[in-house]
């Protein structure tokens, strides 16, 4: 029994080996880039097919998903060099993401809406702050003995990431422009009685009397005028064909009314919430430097490079999708390649945490050697 509980054990320490595990999340990323550059754009300006929007749900989820297990697993280990409560808050923050994107795809997938806001939108927030608090956790919980230059490239990459947010978001214009910046409606309304009164002459109501106005209209008998009236038969008949004809697409169903509720509850926090995306993803930026920076050459700098890659990957697709948006307002999700970063940023939190996880755990294997 003890053989064979072993053979099961090492088994399945096999089968979740750090190299299946980076093996796999780096073919899912290949494979998710795949889908997105063959089926991103769709002919002729038509819309993308339902098949093609079930996949790139399922490539991000099945990203989320796997780097939050393998978050919570370095959270519930007492081995992890880098604190536990690290990963508790990067863990929270894809589980969170994961649920977002569930609420959002039912609002895409099932019910056809393209909406500004949603019920993902709380759980984005809370994926965002606990990405930032394990981000930050992660910092401070190192002492920073930083050179000159290694400060000097997380400022310019600082300012270069506000800047790039700043450019590419989707302010205002038009008529929301004029919404918020222009004088109250009840300013701009003008009385219309003033400019009419003084603007004709007393005299042009003379100018109906003129010759092209007084010719009588030809006389028409009643026979004459009930073809005019009644429809020929050959009319009567093809009217309900024509009428069959002309509507092509189906009216869309309404949406169930919690739905509609949900949208009004939160369609007044619509700009903050743009606002607040785009100032964790340049937080994030500067954290996952900071880190990159701190962790330079060190034995776990492996791991914590793929987690600054993949909070520059979450940067790089909320950046895109904001410039998508200012360019194009009826832009979709899934209409560009670029958009693949949301699942590189799965992947690549799910690489780092299983590297943390094998370098926490076989130096501990090393160290116990050595005492012994």
């Amino acid at each position: 029994m003890s053989s064979t509980h072993n053979k099961k054990s090492s088994g399945s320490k096999q089968l979740l080996s750090v190299q299946t595990i980076v093996l796999a999340a780096v073919a899912w990323g290949v494979l998710s880039l795949l889908l997105l550059l063959l089926f991103s754009v769709a002919p002729d300006g038509e819309t993308q097919p339902k098949w093609y929007k079930i996949a790139t749900f399922i490539t991000e989820e099945v990203a989320y998903l796997g780097a939050a297990i393998l978050c919570f697993r370095n959270w519930r280990s007492p081995q992890i060099v880098s604190g536990r409560n690290v990963w508790l808050a990067i863990g929270a923050g894809m589980g969170f993401y994961f649920i977002g994107n569930i609420c959002l795809g039912y609002w895409e997938i099932v019910l056809d809406l393209e909406p500004d806001v949603s019920l993902g939108d709380p759980f984005f927030v809370l994926a965002y702050l606990c990405l930032v608090i394990g981000m930050t956790m992660a910092v401070f919980s190192r002492r920073l003995t930083l050179e000159v230059w290694q400060w000097g490239v997380i400022v310019v990459i600082a300012i270069s990431g506000i800047a790039i947010a700043v450019l590419t978001y989707p302010f205002p214009s038009g008529d929301a422009a004029q919404l918020f910046f222009s004088e109250p409606a009840i300013a701009q309304t003008k009385p219309p009685q003033t400019k009419p009164a003084t603007a004709k002459p007393a005299v042009t109501p003379a100018k109906p009397l003129t010759a092209p106005q007084l010719t009588p209209q030809p006389v028409t008998s009643p026979a004459a005028q009930a073809p005019a009236v009644a429809p020929s038969p050959s009319a009567v008949q093809a009217s309900p064909a024509a009428s069959t004809a002309a509507p092509d697409s189906e009216p869309k169903v309404a949406p169930p009314q919690w739905v509609t509720n949900v949208e009004n509850l939160l369609a007044p926090a619509k700009n903050f919430l743009s606002a607040f995306y785009v100032a964790c993803d340049v937080l994030l930026l500067i954290m996952a430097t900071v880190l990159l920076m701190a962790f330079w050459g060190g034995r776990f700098s492996v791991s914590w490079r793929m987690i600054a890659a993949a909070a520059a990957s979450l940067y790089i697709a909320d950046i895109w999708f904001n410039f998508a948006l200012k360019n194009n307002p009826n832009y979709t999700t899934g209409s560009s390649p670029i958009e693949v970063f949301w699942v590189f940023s799965g992947v690549l939190f799910g690489i780092g945490a299983a590297l943390e996880h094998d370098l926490s755990t076989r130096s501990r294997r090393t160290t116990g050697r050595k005492r012994g």
